[in-house]
């Protein structure tokens, strides 16, 4: 090799090693992002199980008709929003993604699943357990955008196949395990028959399909999410695949471990035992580049909405966009209470006092509920601080539920139908003044402050979250008895009286004791906006009188929460709120742009080697 020719080897090789160590440090702050984003996801979604624990409680206690469909309903929409929780949830996604997450399939492996579903090796029946050639090297599918193509293997969308089907298997045992119809969630399915005998209506187009042809389409669906990104990923670095983290690698060495010692304990090398369970030509090699490349994909993603949220936007841009929706970020601070039934809805507004100053007696009165007829003693438990539309949407109050109203033929609502919300529109009127009382349906609302724009700022909060012990695992806070509850508040009273009266001091407190998500981050909340957090701990944060430094122990539906205010930040809520929606109008933009230059189609050949609805004999 001429002199030239090897220093331009090595300078190529020093210039490799560089690049590594950029991937590297790189690939370290998104794990660093995606653990945050995943602690905070993980709160969201322990908040909603207490919450659907405590309405399936009371369902059983229930006898009245009415009111068990009632909870039936709150107890869905609390489902669909717990199903819903995993990225980030400040950043919208394109409709193509939308559209794979909402049928339980998204880009990014779920190796917890794969061992719960796979390591038996008997959730899919039937497969050949042989390598099977053709899947190996026929193209089923090609994902392109002109410039840049992949050929998929008929192994990849076996791969593909076997993770959708499991999926929503789980998605379906889940919903049944919780005392939920899967049908109303759309996944009206028999598993032990067969996929192309059973029939599928898309909710949206009406349209009839058998349920092997729309897992078909949730196959196709999430293989092009995935190959999208990653091919763009690969793109944008110098067409090399990008390093994956440490813990993503260790996750994929650590579940072909446990896949190998279960195929081992049955006889089959690992190969051969993943073809068996997930379809011809799923190798260790297949698994091991799919599982990577979502991976990828799924890092790329995250990194684009990483990018966004570092953006920083004018005050020109933040009033613009204030000035073109300043009805949806205006807020009202409001007593709330939601009756079991409309008469009942009645009675409580009509004993209300002009003042208001009996509504914390009357949501006692009222509760049907062991737990919340103490907790409502607190007015923290029924005042909810600086709620938008939307916030009062997202919590399935009566108040702000959609009015009744009729569709031709039957047909459910379109997204862009115009609904109209009598009770919304009641509350957010500009003829609202403090005082004011309504009673919407099964919701009684006391006015504290009328919609405005409030000047409020967002604040940054330490808490140390001390759930009471309760007999059952996993057992909702709300389930705890009166003694194992006192032992809770002793509990923190002892932290606190820990407490060197420092933030370093209260932090390492939070990272010792702490129940919740954020501990390892010191208990720390950063940017929290009203109507963010559960309505007790909110209502203590955005007090008035409210000063840095100041604590408190206070009491949720998950236990009690030590609180410390770290003080206040120079953004207001609706200004950060404005700009949350400009990020995510930005996110949908960015994604929806790169999903529409990719597109997918299936190679006649090669697809008629696809393995599906071939795994039920009867």
């Amino acid at each position: 090799m001429a002199k030239k020719e090897l220093d331009e080897d090595l300078l190529a090789g020093g210039s490799l090693n560089n690049e590594k160590d950029k991937q590297a440090k790189k690939a370290e702050k998104l794990a660093k992002k995606n653990a945050k984003i995943k602690e905070k996801n993980e709160s969201k979604r322990n908040a909603l199980k207490a919450k659907i624990d405590s309405l399936k409680e009371a369902k059983v206690n229930e006898t009245d008709e009415k009111k068990i469909e009632k909870l039936d309903n709150q107890i869905q929409k609390l489902s669909d929003k717990y199903s819903s929780v995993g990225g980030n949830s400040s950043v919208s996604i394109a409709p193509k993604t939308a559209k794979i997450i909402k049928s339980v399939v998204c880009i990014v492996i779920v190796v917890a699943l794969l061992v719960t579903y796979v390591a038996t090796g008997a959730v899919r029946k039937g497969f050949v357990a042989s390598l099977s050639l053709p899947a190996q090297y026929f193209t089923g599918l090609t994902v392109s955008n002109g410039e840049n193509t992949a050929k998929i293997k008929v192994s990849t969308y076996n791969f593909y196949f076997a993770s959708t089907y499991n999926s929503l298997m789980s998605q379906k045992s889940s919903y049944e395990q919780s005392g939920l119809d899967a049908s109303q969630y759309g996944l009206d399915v028999d598993f032990t028959k067969k996929l192309s005998s059973q029939t599928y209506t898309d909710p949206e187009t009406k349209e009839e399909m058998s349920w092997s042809k729309h897992i078909h389409d949730l196959v196709l669906d999430s293989i092009e999410s995935t190959y999208t990104y990653y091919l763009a990923a690969v793109k944008d670095n110098d067409g090399k695949d990008p390093e994956i983290t440490e813990e993503q690698q260790s996750q994929i060495d650590d579940t072909l471990s446990q896949y190998k010692e279960t195929a081992n304990k049955s006889g089959y090398t690992l190969s051969a035992y993943l073809v068996l369970a997930m379809g011809k030509g799923v190798t260790e090699s297949v698994f091991r580049t799919e599982t990577t490349r979502q991976y990828i994909a799924q890092n790329y993603q995250s990194q684009m909405s990483t990018d966004l949220s570092e953006k920083e936007y004018t005050n020109d841009e933040i009033n613009k966009y204030k000035d073109e929706n300043e009805d949806s970020l205006k807020t009202v601070d409001i007593r709330l209470f939601e009756c079991d039934s409309e008469d009942e809805a009645k009675e409580f507004a009509g004993k209300l006092k002009a003042d208001g100053s009996n509504f914390s007696d009357l949501c006692v009165e009222y509760s049907t509920n062991d737990f919340y007829k103490k907790a409502y003693a607190d007015d923290g438990y029924s005042t909810l601080i600086g709620m938008s539309k939307s916030s009062l949407q997202s919590r399935g109050y009566a108040i702000a539920s959609a009015d009744a109203h009729e569709h031709e033929d039957g047909e459910e609502h379109s997204d862009d139908e115009e609904l109209v919300y009598s009770g919304l529109d009641w509350l957010f009127s500009s003829d609202r003044k403090a005082g004011d009382i309504y009673n919407y349906s099964t919701t009684v609302v006391y006015v504290i402050a009328p919609a405005s724009l409030s000047d409020r700022k967002t604040i940054n909060v330490r808490h140390i979250l001390i759930a009471p012990e309760t007999d059952e695992e996993n057992a909702s806070a709300t389930t705890a008895t009166d003694k194992q509850w006192s032992a809770a508040f002793d509990k923190a009273t002892k932290i606190l009286s820990k407490w060197d009266k420092t933030e370093d001091g209260f932090a390492k407190l939070a990272k010792e004791n702490s129940s919740d998500g954020s501990a390892s981050d010191g208990g720390l909340y950063s940017d929290v906006v009203t109507g963010q957090m559960v309505d007790s701990f909110s209502s203590w944060c955005f007090d008035d009188g409210r000063r840095t430094g100041d604590t408190a122990i206070v009491r949720s539906d998950y236990g009690y929460h030590i609180m410390y205010f770290a003080g206040k930040n120079d953004q207001t809520v609706w200004q950060y709120n404005a700009e949350q929606e400009l990020m995510s109008a930005d996110s949908t933009s960015a994604s929806e742009k790169l999903e529409k230059e990719y597109t997918i189609k299936e190679n006649w050949f090669g697809s008629r080697y696809f393995e599906k609805d071939i795994d039920i004999s009867n």
